[in-house]
């Protein structure tokens, strides 16, 4: 009787209520975040990991802002007729760089965590053009605007607001050798903020992604995040034990 009057009290006051039901989403939110916090290895270490380039950055957010995600994941589950499909099942550390992760669930096309190097630039941009073109049965739409050129004016901004989430975007000279030591100098000038639109441009021209080298368009940014996809960690060189360690 007691407890029915207690439950029935609380229910019809709204100040209770609301007090006592943030306070039990407060502790379970605890409960399943807090610990992680507590572990080495929350986020594995993996060689080879590394933050996007100003051209890959920038095609990333292409793909975001078309919303590529939609149908698309970057997370392949730890099952035998994922990895036997797409490779290798996903690290937590692929997505370390990713503000937000794109791992997602809905697939109404593969999942794209291991596409990069899958196929050839022309691939790709004739496939973002004219999809039914590669693939007739393809029900994805055509992106014919990609074409156009890329607008690289605020890829440094870009890249500062990713630096306040712990991306290693560097400022100073300090932060460049760090950088230097960390992920190599070729490397390590991709990701100097000063020099992020000429290194936008030097790669671009250099990877020729959307077949013109006249100028840089919206598609080289997105060709070129499509081929970086599940490049960066050589799983040849990690040994059976340590897979076993990153499930």
């Amino acid at each position: 009787m007691f407890k029915k009057f207690t439950h029935e009290k609380i229910e019809t006051n709204a100040g209770w209520l609301i007090v006592l039901t943030m306070f039990a989403i407060s502790v379970g939110g605890l409960v399943e975040i807090a610990p992680l916090f507590l572990l080495d290895d929350t986020i594995e270490k993996v060689d080879g990991v590394r933050p996007y380039s100003p051209l890959e950055q920038r095609g990333r957010d292409i793909y975001i802002r078309e919303g590529c995600y939609t149908c698309h994941s970057q997370m392949i589950r730890p099952f035998r007729d994922e990895q036997l499909r797409y490779g290798h099942y996903s690290l937590a550390a692929e997505s370390k760089y990713d503000h937000p992760f794109q791992w997602g669930s809905k697939r109404t096309g593969p999942d794209l965590a291991r596409v990069g190097g899958k196929y050839s630039n022309e691939w790709h941009t004739q496939h973002l053009i004219q999809p039914k073109s590669v693939v007739p049965e393809s029900v994805m739409p055509n992106y014919p605007w990609l074409m156009s050129p890329l607008d690289a004016s605020d890829v440094a901004d870009r890249m500062r607001a990713l630096r306040t989430t712990g991306v290693p975007y560097s400022l100073t000279q300090a932060e460049f050798e760090k950088n230097v030591k960390q992920f190599g100098e070729d490397h390590a000038r991709m990701f100097h903020i000063p020099n992020a639109q000429t290194n936008l441009v030097s790669q671009a021209q250099a990877g020729n992604y959307d077949g013109d080298n006249t100028s840089v368009s919206e598609m080289d940014a997105l060709v070129a995040y499509l081929q970086v996809l599940g490049t960066m960690v050589d799983f040849s060189k990690i040994k059976p034990e340590d897979l076993v360690k990153f499930r």
